[in-house]
């Protein structure tokens, strides 16, 4: 009996591994609410810079790829119970994240910025600086100092589950009231009632929205943050064991930015090129 058990689930393995070696078909998961990363359309369907690339790497592995809408805050369990194969929604490569999943190499790099609204009459900054907190000297701690000093007493929105969440309330949770959000979009339909005085979140997230005809209560406030807890960029999220998968993306994304396809694509939707360096 137990030799009759142990047959079958080797067969089970044995049909698994063959099945996830020999797929041509792919689901990947995006959020959808964080254009121009991804979007949903009128009609229904994702858009954007991460679903523009991923029909592409899906070519050059020649997979028939189905990209699908997911909460952000329950994207990464999502992965993990095989729900979908892939995250393609602007997610950074974070050790955190990696303890949970495995990224490719990244096929984008960015920046996260705070908005705030004009009729705070805050002091001006210089938003085109930017703030690497991979490390922090004292010129970096005194100019994030002057920021708590001015953000005192103000109520900064977030989306809940990122980064920027964990970083907003580093910086600046002791001085201000931190308001996590579901969704990008809720955040921006409370900055616009101001019921919040600004926010964190990546920079061209927060340019479609200021594009928008909503956007022009708010402007950009303080320098531009990357490093840290945001990671070296932005990565295909994939599970731990799918090494032959990750290896393909790699592979791709390799080839992608190697012949300005990635460049393309990101100057095509954010207006500069954010693809990642070719390795020499």
């Amino acid at each position: 009996m137990k030799r009759t058990l142990l047959l079958a689930l080797s067969l089970v393995v044995c049909a698994n591994n063959a099945g996830a070696m020999d797929r041509k078909t792919l689901t990947i998961a995006s959020e959808g609410a964080s254009p121009p990363w991804n979007a949903i359309t009128p009609q229904g369907e994702l858009a954007g810079f991460d679903i523009d690339v991923g029909r592409d790497l899906c070519r050059r592995m020649k997979f028939e790829c189905t990209f699908v809408p997911q909460d952000w805050d329950g994207i990464i369990p999502a992965l993990t119970v095989g729900k979908f194969d892939a995250i393609m929604s602007g997610m950074a490569i974070t050790e955190k994240r990696k303890k949970s999943i495995a990224f490719s190499k990244p096929y984008a790099g960015g920046f996260n910025q705070l908005v705030i609204l004009k009729d705070l009459d805050l002091p001006p900054t210089d938003t085109s600086a930017e703030l690497d907190l991979t490390t922090i000297d004292p010129e970096k701690r005194a100019k994030i100092e002057e920021l708590r000093t001015t953000l005192n007493g103000r109520t900064l929105g977030v989306l809940r589950s990122s980064n920027s969440e964990v970083v907003l309330n580093e910086l600046f949770g002791k001085v201000a009231t931190i308001r996590s959000y579901d969704s990008q979009d809720n955040m921006h339909l409370d900055l616009v009632a101001e019921r919040i005085d600004g926010g964190l979140a990546d920079y061209f997230t927060w340019k479609a929205f200021l594009d928008s005809k909503d956007g022009g209560i708010a402007t950009l406030y303080g320098p531009q943050l990357s490093g840290g807890l945001w990671g070296p960029g932005v990565g295909v999220g994939l599970r731990q064991d799918d090494s032959e998968l990750v290896a393909a993306f790699d592979s791709a994304i390799e080839a992608a930015t190697r012949d300005g396809t990635l460049k393309r694509l990101s100057e095509q939707w954010f207006k500069i090129d954010v693809s990642p360096r070719t390795s020499n």
